[in-house]
């Protein structure tokens, strides 16, 4: 059956300003990190992406190395495009990304002019577009200048390419020179895509501020902390199916410490108290922040795009749970 997208998509859905940017993103977008690539099943990243939509996410975050094997997940992401929402693209926000290891040789990695753009190229062959609207630098590169790294993007969006320029994981003081130049070229800093969550919250000291002055957006990524932030592994083990069990995965077993599972018991008690799964909390929290623009999710499941989802229903905390959380969490 021809998929037909949902006519009140856009009716319980939050959309955020970016930045000092005419560009409003969903509250929660959907990321390609894991269970888009080649070796999931296809058919349910695909229900996955549909489901996203219905829902009123707009905003489907990938990178050139996402899979596995890299590539794969933006291929996935191309055909199901195709399929499915190509007749929405006008009401799509696709990204990208280029900075870690992607080729063999001296072309295929960190922060080049010739890698960034070479990059982006092939990313388009794979998803099938002309053009995706933002294209990040994924992380700070020390051996290539700044201005050239910035130069790429800058060229990004002039080609046509990209509409928006980002960065991801760049620290506060690089962050600031990241934008300047940007600004001085022409081509605005759009967004800034940093971890965050209630076990990493370093973006509270000095990031937040610096988008904030430099009038950049910020979407936090593994804002579950890869899965830590939900029911999975409350029990103290590691179920089968879950990010922690996959060989491919950059979550592992040694990293559900239990001292975070005995940290995450006590918050989703919290959560509990709220309403809400540990998972719609932690989500909540990440979005409290006025200039957070979007919580980047993963998904294995559809449920789990729901359950993300109702989050935005329950979004205010008092003083007492922020209070607890923090004893928690800091």
């Amino acid at each position: 059956m021809p998929y037909d997208a949902s006519s009140n998509r856009y009716d319980g859905m939050q959309y955020r300003r970016c930045g000092r940017s005419g560009l409003l993103l969903p509250a929660i977008s959907l990321g390609l990190w894991h269970n888009f690539g080649g070796v999931d099943t296809f058919e349910n990243a695909r229900a996955m992406l549909r489901r996203a939509f219905d829902l009123g996410v707009t905003h489907f975050d990938i990178a050139n190395n996402y899979g596995p094997p890299p590539g794969s997940a933006e291929e996935n992401f191309g055909k199901a495009l195709k399929q499915d929402l190509a007749p929405y693209r006008d009401e799509l926000v696709i990204s990208t990304k280029a900075g870690y290891w992607m080729w063999n040789g001296p072309y295929g990695d960190r922060g080049s002019r010739k890698y960034l753009i070479a990059s982006l190229d092939q990313s388009l062959k794979r998803i099938g577009v002309n053009y995706v609207d933002i294209f990040y630098h994924h992380r700070p590169d020390s051996e290539t200048p700044l201005e050239e790294t910035m130069t790429a993007l800058d060229f990004a969006v002039r080609s046509g390419r990209a509409l928006y320029a980002g960065i991801s994981n760049y620290p506060p003081e690089q962050a600031r020179q990241a934008a300047q130049i940007l600004r001085q070229l022409g081509t605005p800093c759009l967004i800034h895509q940093p971890y965050y969550n209630m076990f990493g919250r370093w973006i509270e000291d000095g990031l937040l501020q610096t988008l904030a002055e430099e009038g950049v957006g910020c979407i936090a990524f593994s804002p579950l902390a890869q899965g830590v932030l939900t029911d999975k592994y409350l029990g103290g083990e590691i179920p089968d199916g879950s990010r922690a069990s996959k060989k491919h995965g950059f979550l592992r077993p040694e990293h559900v410490t239990e001292e975070k599972v005995e940290k995450a018991r006590k918050l989703n008690d919290i959560a509990q108290a709220r309403g809400q799964s540990l998972a719609q909390m932690a989500l909540a929290w990440t979005l409290r922040h006025p200039g957070m623009t979007s919580a980047l999710i993963g998904a294995s499941k559809v449920s789990q795009v729901e359950d993300s989802v109702a989050a935005l229903k329950n979004l205010a905390f008092s003083e007492e749970e922020l209070r607890q959380i923090d004893a928690i969490t800091r």
